[in-house]
Order: C-alpha cells, then sequence, then structure tokens
C-alpha cells in the first residue's frame, strides 16, 4: 500500500491525512509546524494524553469543548482546579471523561509552571530536545526516538502524568520538533521553511 495519498488539489500527502476533511487540513496547517507558545505546546501535550486508546479524530472533534473546559489550557488558571472543577469537568460531555485524564492535566499545569518559572517558559524546555538531523529516522518509521525517551523520562521524574515516550513522540511531531511529513509530502517543503524561519525559544 502506498504511503501517501492525492489531494482535493492533486498533491501527495501523507497517507493518515485521508480520513476527514478535518484531519486533512490539521495535516496541512498545523501537524509539524514549529510552535513556541506556551499555552498550544501545553493543549497538545494534554490531548495527546486524552488520546491514548482513542483516535487523534475524536480528538480533535472534541477540541474547542477541551479548549473552554480548560480555559485554552493556560497552565496558570488550569493549576488552580480544585477537586470541585475535577467533579466538573467528569459531567461534561463534550470532552472524554476520564477521571485519570483529567487529574493527569491538573497535576501537569502545576508542574508546566514550575518548569515556566524556572527556565524562563515551558517551550525553552520542550525545544532543548530537538533532535539533530544526524538522529532523525526516515519519516513516519519511528513512534520513538532518544529525544522523545529522554523527554518522557525527564517529564516523569519532575513528576508528570501520561507523558510516555510514544505520546511524547507524536507530541514533538506535531509540534514541529521534527519534520515528519513523508519526503513526497506537497506540505514537508512548507514545513520545512517553516522550520528553518524559526526562531527556537531559549536559544
Amino acid at each position: 500500500m502506498s504511503t501517501t495519498i492525492v489531494g482535493p488539489d492533486g498533491q501527495f500527502r501523507c497517507r493518515w491525512c485521508g480520513v476527514s476533511p478535518e484531519i486533512l487540513a490539521y495535516h496541512d496547517t498545523e501537524w509539524g509546524f514549529p510552535v513556541s507558545d506556551d499555552h498550544r505546546l501545553f493543549e497538545k501535550l494534554s490531548l495527546e494524553g486524552f488520546q491514548s486508546g482513542l483516535s487523534w479524530r475524536t480528538i480533535l472533534s472534541k477540541r474547542q469543548n477541551f479548549r473552554a473546559a480548560f480555559h485554552d489550557f493556560d497552565f496558570d488558571r488550569v493549576a488552580r482546579f480544585t477537586q470541585s472543577d475535577i467533579d466538573r469537568l467528569l459531567k461534561n460531555e463534550g470532552i472524554v471523561r476520564h477521571r485519570g485524564k483529567i487529574e493527569a492535566v491538573v497535576n501537569n499545569a502545576r508542574h508546566a509552571q514550575e518548569l515556566a518559572k524556572r527556565d524562563g517558559s515551558l517551550a525553552a524546555y520542550i525545544w532543548r530536545y530537538e533532535p539533530g538531523m544526524r538522529q532523525l529516522a526516515k519519516p513516519q518509521t519511528a513512534s520513538t526516538s532518544a529525544e522523545s525517551l529522554a523527554l518522557s523520562k525527564d517529564l516523569k521524574k519532575q513528576g508528570w502524568k501520561f507523558v510516555g515516550p510514544t505520546t511524547v513522540y507524536a507530541f514533538m511531531q506535531a509540534m514541529g520538533l521534527i519534520n515528519d511529513h513523508l519526503e513526497d509530502c506537497v506540505i514537508r517543503t512548507k514545513v520545512e521553511h517553516a522550520r528553518e524561519r524559526f526562531e527556537r525559544p531559549g536559544g
């Protein structure tokens, strides 16, 4: 089976983006483009945790509901959530109602505060784990990497939850720490140009 599909414009794209128009748009405009905004980084780490055992299509369809529920993933606000907030979210039919995952977001928000205070921003910490070109596998052939293993291990050491190496690798793919679009995907070059222009935080 080919690893690419032909998009509506006749150009090749990564096969996984063909499941729905929403996923196609996500692939073309978000996935792999570098991100330095702390709230977006925290959002993606949180949503990757919620995705565990589910599909990204399911999570993406609920993303606006998640954003409303978690104050656009402003971790300073989420860190102040109480047990009553968690109980309220467990009744929110617009999100994934999994106690452990909801509690993990609140827990992780508090640790994100600590990281931002220590390193200046969550982004400055995260982008230290950007792999060099020599460490990169052929696009979409790996589910973990030395960097995702290291980042996962360090986050867990600091008390983060739902941040296993596979989850962290998917986060790194999505947030542009690597360009994992296939070689003949039309978006790969756009992402590469964005990465070339990107100002690494804390650098």
